[in-house]
């Protein structure tokens, strides 16, 4: 089987580090726009999520990508991919 053609099906999400003070671990907060159903107006919405960062990297206000992984804790099931 290619390596250049296997295909990666996990997610990644693009957002910002709102919290370092954790030990590997990071909060990140991704906001994306949907449409309101009955007012028609797009509205932002936000949703943290709790992503494993092994080598302290991200610091708070960073602008971070991460993917999808196995779970790791209770919250964590995100890793740092790419901090930006």
């Amino acid at each position: 089987m290619d390596m250049e053609n296997t295909r990666s099906y996990k997610r990644k999400l693009n957002g910002t580090v709102v919290s370092d003070k954790c030990d590997k671990m990071i909060v990140v907060s991704v906001s994306r726009k949907i449409r309101h159903s009955r007012y028609d107006k797009y509205v932002s919405v936000s949703k943290k999520y709790y992503a494993h960062d092994e080598d302290n990297s991200a610091k708070v206000g960073d602008v971070v990508t991460i993917i999808e992984s196995r779970p790791m804790s209770k919250l964590k099931r995100w890793k740092l991919y790419k901090a930006e």
